[in-house]
């Protein structure tokens, strides 16, 4: 494979072979069934206590949830989605402006997900963006398409309210003061994928990303409303997350499972790929501050078990994530006490 992306126009008629995964670690999608039940917090609900109590049982049980009426704009959704697609439509030649293979670098269009470390890649492109401070980061993002800087900078504005508002009920429902997170994560981070799953010719034998769990805290995902292809694993089984209409998925990343002495569950989620449409999805993620002290909550470990995860910051965390394949033990495990 010469080409650097994916997304450069070539149609592949069979999978290059490094994309093939070994048979005893492949999606089996024959066997896969759509997750029932999934949570779906209605975010505009007058009655908090109400929201705080779903918001606990889906993070007990589940791991991710749904929300709608999240207070998100339809506008900044819908031309959130038209500027991805516009840039993913852009020449190649344009696109690879921004190639980049080093996971440091703070504006970048890459693929797969660690190329350099990596055996098996995986059938993906994105673009990711740090988005926080805007003022900071927005003068090195894409300047085509023309519009891109200015629709960008809204929706991550919006989403990262949403992204607060959600934290002060998570706080909530462990049972902590409403700014507990907020104030352990300290000035959060807040970084963007926008991914493009090609159209694959043997989705059965890859993945667009394999299972894995979120380093972050919170993750909020924008989901192709056309074409499925999130799956999450539940009592050792992969189920199907199908799109819900002006909803965002919300995972809680590790950081979260951490900070809730374990309560709370990091997903575990994978994204398989299509052969007969292209996929999209917009993930935002929430970071705690670099030297952010991440520990169990206190109130959490006054029972006879104690402080499951050992203190660390979340630079820390974050290198021992990057240094490893995506798909290896939880990351979380080496942090136990």
């Amino acid at each position: 494979m010469d080409a650097k992306v994916l997304s450069s126009g070539i149609r592949y008629s069979d999978l290059p072979p490094s994309y093939v995964r070994p048979e005893s670690d492949r999606p089996r999608l024959s066997e896969v069934s759509e997750c029932e039940n999934v949570p779906v917090i209605d975010l505009g609900c007058p009655d908090r206590s109400h929201i705080v109590q779903q918001i606990s049982l889906a993070c007990t049980h589940y791991g991710f949830f749904q929300v709608i009426n999240h207070g998100v704009s339809k506008e900044a959704v819908e031309r959130m989605l038209e500027v991805a697609h516009g840039f993913f439509g852009l020449p190649v030649e344009e696109k690879l402006k921004l190639y980049s293979d080093d996971p440091s670098k703070t504006t970048r269009l890459s693929t797969s997900f660690n190329v350099k470390k990596e055996t098996v890649h995986n059938w993906r492109d994105y673009l990711r963006l740090h988005c926080y401070p805007l003022h900071k980061y927005v003068p090195e993002w894409p300047s085509n398409p023309p519009s891109f800087k200015e629709i960008v900078s809204r929706y991550c504005v919006e989403v990262r309210g949403l992204g607060y508002r959600l934290q002060e009920l998570i706080s909530e429902s462990l049972g902590l003061e409403m700014d507990y997170i907020k104030n352990v994560l300290g000035e959060q981070g807040q970084h963007m994928a926008v991914n493009y799953y090609p159209l694959c010719p043997e989705p059965e034998l890859t993945y667009g990303l394999p299972g894995h769990t979120d380093p972050n805290a919170l993750t909020i995902l924008l989901q192709d409303l056309q074409v499925a292809g999130l799956q999450v694993l539940k009592e050792g089984k992969w189920l199907a997350v199908n799109p819900h209409p002006d909803a965002f998925v919300i995972n809680i990343g590790d950081q979260l499972q951490a900070l809730s002495n374990g309560r709370y569950k990091s997903v575990w989620h994978r994204a398989i790929v299509n052969a007969d449409k292209p996929r999209m999805s917009v993930a935002s993620f929430l970071c705690p501050f670099d030297h952010a002290l991440i520990s169990p909550a206190k109130p959490l470990t006054e029972d006879e078990c104690g402080a499951v995860y050992r203190d660390f910051t979340y630079a820390e965390y974050y290198s021992k994530f990057w240094s490893r394949n995506l798909d290896q033990q939880h990351c979380l495990e080496l942090f136990k006490n």
